[in-house]
């Protein structure tokens, strides 16, 4: 009755200000007024990306770009449709034109950010047009990255220039059939996983470099693991196959059996034979290379502002802060007001990677820049704005977060992070990366370990996301960070290195030296991140006898308690003819006119429940709490 009669007086308040509106001039207009500011409550929330146009915005709040630039005048901000504004200012607007807002979940948080994500992101732009591949070449340390790198710049660069291939600036382009390809020139594997785990991806095709003469060692394990795990499209360059002790057919088999199965054996992983020191084969694998980025169709939107990441960065005596970036999405130009993870700036001057100074740089370029307040940090993204004003607050705001965080975050995974996922309703997976002293120890832990997921109840899963012999090394900690793993050391200590890693990061490492401990914790902790089992309890029942209306509107019920005892803190259920009409909790229990704790069988008592107001005479409530279960 009193949110009825609520409902009546509010609705009797708007008639009358709209028939108020209606006698004097303009009167149409008022009750159009009104009609706007109801239609949103109906709406569902609209989800916003971190950065994005005005003109986007308008079309997402479904009004036009004139209205959204009126709001934002009233923010005290001047805006052209095309100027770019942050999720929190976007937010403002929508919220002064009746909407509800979401944030988009940011590419920073990891791993939403892969390839495929990136490659069907793109064909959603109706002005997206084709651009070269961005390529990472990884391998064991003795396996010729280096030289293949140099092989292939130098074979591709026009003559005169040669000069400039000492300039490094970890990225390059080289041309090839008249196409060009970018080479992110990263030391290995630990620095692909650590931009991604700071939400970077920039790499759609990487090539896994093995030696002929070597085969797969465990540096190429793990650097297989890191591709996988970042779910690149892979390349397999067979590296020395001039020298007499080739055995690219051992390669092959190596390799299948970590399963990077070879295209002619039925695969999808291509393998080029090449020789960087003699220049064998370099154009097959620049080809296979071009075909991969046709196959997925690599796309991006030249005409926007730009956007991308920040391939490493210096303070240079001389220049300043010098960062070294790659386009993305957009064209970067001089004078763009560039926002770089929490630093900001002016782009003075662009140069390419034989340092060349250059007017614009288009999607996959790389490019190193000057006008940067301060150097960013690699696998930091970046944003061009259109507004100076806008990009100085936007990186102070991050500058004010990373500061916050940097006290409080804790960046790896914890089995209480999992433990939420589970409480939130989701399939819990447990990641492990193992490492053993010996491979029968660590292949009896594989297998053992898997099982698992036979033996506990469903809900919860474990998947290994990489396997290997030897210490715990820091590209270990880093793919735990990428991945949201743990580590299990069998027998196996971190070295310097991942020790200090770990400890700044948080990775959860474990270590064990008799196996059936190791496989009884797993369980343990597989068991423990279940959803825990509740069991209803009862404490008692209690009969409606009577019914009041409260001065507020609410109702209360004179009870008696007919078995056991009624608690203030438990909660009821409202049964009617062993129909439940209401399950909740207990708003007020009293005995005459004093509030009690508790009242037991035999007694009369006074009760008001929560959010419920619709009790009557005859009703019975069971009052009940609940108790964890322990799993079987």
């Amino acid at each position: 009755m009193a949110s009825t009669y609520q409902g009546r007086r509010s609705g009797g308040s708007r008639r009358s200000s709209g028939g108020k509106g209606g006698r004097g001039k303009g009167g149409r207009g008022a009750r159009t007024v009104a009609v706007r500011r109801t239609a949103p409550l109906v709406r569902e929330p609209v989800t916003l990306p971190s950065v994005l146009t005005l003109g986007e915005l308008a079309e997402k709040l479904e009004t036009t770009g004139v209205e959204v630039i009126k709001e934002l005048m009233k923010l005290g901000m001047m805006a052209t449709i095309n100027q770019q504004i942050d999720y929190a200012t976007a937010a403002r607007v929508a919220q002064a034109l009746g909407w509800e807002t979401n944030e988009e979940e940011s590419a920073l948080a990891g791993e939403g950010d892969n390839f495929e994500t990136r490659r069907i992101e793109a064909e959603a732009d109706p002005e997206a047009k084709a651009r070269p591949p961005v390529v990472t070449i990884m391998g064991h340390v003795d396996h010729g990255k280096t030289k293949l790198l140099d092989s292939i710049r130098s074979a591709n660069v026009a003559e005169g220039e040669a000069g400039g291939i000492t300039q490094h600036i970890g990225a390059y382009q080289v041309d090839t059939q008249g196409r060009k390809i970018t080479f992110l020139d990263t030391p290995g594997h630990e620095a692909f996983t650590a931009m991604r785990a700071r939400g970077a991806q920039a790499t759609d095709v990487a090539v896994l470099v093995v030696a002929a003469d070597d085969g797969v060692m465990p540096t190429t394990r793990e650097a297989v693991a890191h591709i996988k795990s970042a779910q690149v499209p892979m390349v397999v360059a067979i590296n020395k196959i001039d020298l007499p002790t080739a055995n690219p057919d051992r390669i092959k088999q190596q390799l299948s059996e970590i399963e990077v199965m070879p295209e002619e054996w039925g695969g999808d992983v291509p393998f080029v034979e090449v020789s960087a020191r003699e220049k064998l084969g370099l154009d097959d694998l620049l080809e296979v290379i071009t075909l991969v980025a046709d196959v997925n169709e690599l796309k991006a939107n030249p005409h926007k502002p730009a956007s991308g990441v920040v391939v490493e960065a210096k303070v240079d005596r001389t220049r300043g802060p010098v960062a070294t970036l790659l386009v993305q999405s957009g064209t970067l130009n001089p004078r763009d007001a560039v926002v770089a993870g929490a630093t900001w700036g002016r782009v003075k001057a662009m140069f390419d990677d034989r340092g060349r100074k250059i007017r614009r740089a288009e999607p996959s370029t790389p490019v190193e820049i000057l006008g940067l307040l301060e150097a960013p940090q690699a696998g930091d993204t970046f944003t061009v704005f259109e507004d100076e004003k806008m990009a100085r607050e936007v990186a102070e705001r991050r500058a004010a977060q990373r500061r916050a965080e940097s006290l409080t975050a804790d960046r790896s995974f914890k089995l209480t992070d999992l433990s939420h996922e589970v409480s939130e309703g989701g399939i819990a997976e447990l990641r492990v990366i193992i490492k053993a002293d010996v491979s029968g120890s660590l292949g009896a832990i594989q297998s053992s370990l898997l099982k698992l997921n036979e033996e506990v109840p469903e809900g919860v899963q474990l998947s290994i996301t990489y396997a290997g012999t030897g210490a715990i090394g820091e590209s270990d900690v880093s793919l735990a960070v990428a991945t949201r793993s743990i580590i299990i050391g069998f027998n196996v200590r971190p070295d310097v290195a991942a020790k200090r890693a770990a400890d700044a990061t948080g990775v959860d490492i474990r270590f064990y030296n008799i196996i059936y401990h190791l496989l009884d914790e797993v369980k343990a902790a597989m068991t423990g991140l279940l959803a825990p089992v509740y069991h209803d309890q009862t404490d008692g029942y209690a009969e409606v006898r009577e019914t009041f209306r409260l001065p507020g509107g609410d109702v209360a019920a004179g009870l008696y308690v007919l078995d056991g005892k009624i608690n203030r803190n438990s909660r009821v259920r409202v049964l009617r003819s062993g129909t439940v009409m209401h399950e909740g909790t207990v708003k007020s229990l009293k005995r005459f006119k004093d509030d009690v704790r508790e009242v037991a069988a035999g007694y009369e008592c006074g009760i008001g429940l929560d959010g419920y107001n619709d009790l009557q005479t005859g009703d019975q409530l069971e009052f009940f709490h609940r108790e964890e279960v322990a799993r079987a």
